[in-house]
Order: C-alpha cells, then sequence, then structure tokens
C-alpha cells in the first residue's frame, strides 16, 4: 500500500512539472479547482509556449532577412517541425476516441505536452540565430 501512495504523489507531482516553467503556468494551476480549469491553464501555457517561438521565429526572419533561399529552408524547416510535432502528439496519444481513452485530462495533458515541444523548438530556433552565417 505504502509504495502505491508513493507512486500517485509521483505521478501528480510527475504531471504537474511536465517541462512547465513558467510561472504563470503554476499560479493558474494553484489557483484551479475544476479540471476544466486545470485544462485552460495547461492550453495558455501553450499558447504562451507558441507566442515565444513566434517572437523567435519572426527575430530569426529579420536577421536572414534578405536572404530568399535561407529563408525558404527555414520555412521548409518549420513546415517539418510542425507535422514532426503533431505526429509526435498523436504517437503519444494514438486512440481514435481520445477523450474516452484518455480521459478529462487528456485536453491538459496534450497542451503542456505542446507547450514542451515548443519550448524546445524555440531553444532550437535560438541555436539557429546564434549559428547563422550568410551564404552570400
Amino acid at each position: 500500500m505504502k509504495s502505491f501512495a508513493i507512486a500517485i504523489v509521483l505521478l501528480i507531482l510527475g504531471c504537474r512539472c511536465y517541462g512547465q516553467t513558467s510561472a504563470a503556468y503554476v499560479g493558474c494551476v494553484d489557483n484551479s479547482k475544476t479540471q476544466a480549469e486545470l485544462n485552460q491553464c495547461a492550453s495558455d501555457e501553450a499558447a504562451r509556449a507558441d507566442a515565444e517561438l513566434n517572437t523567435s521565429y519572426r527575430r530569426l526572419l529579420r536577421q536572414i532577412a534578405g536572404d530568399s533561399l535561407d529563408i525558404s529552408k527555414l520555412e521548409e524547416a518549420e513546415r517539418a517541425w510542425r507535422r514532426y510535432r503533431d505526429a509526435y502528439i498523436e504517437a503519444v496519444y494514438p486512440a481514435q476516441d481520445k477523450q474516452a481513452t484518455y480521459g478529462t485530462e487528456y485536453p491538459m495533458n496534450v497542451n503542456l505536452l505542446r507547450a514542451k515541444l515548443t519550448r524546445e523548438h524555440t531553444a532550437a530556433i535560438a541555436y539557429i540565430s546564434n549559428e547563422y552565417q550568410p551564404t552570400k
């Protein structure tokens, strides 16, 4: 029984720490009383991560402005990443009827995973920006 209780605590802590470092997310979760509110916190977190990515991506586009070949390669990489992100999420949650299979936590979990993947990609965009050398 003791090991079961420990497993439950670890599961709860693991979900809470699912790669989220946003103070806004932590504050939202701390004030949530229902699963619907937790789902909204996760949705907002995914939106924040997406906004961070868009800012980094636009900054990189400005950095390489004027080189249409480099821009087209970056745009293709971005399309490929989006396909990867969506396929990865689908691989983690493969069931047809996701709500029935994964329950009411599904929207929260998928948004937290989306935020995590997006933040990893934002770091990759920063790497490209730091390493960029014009082809001209």
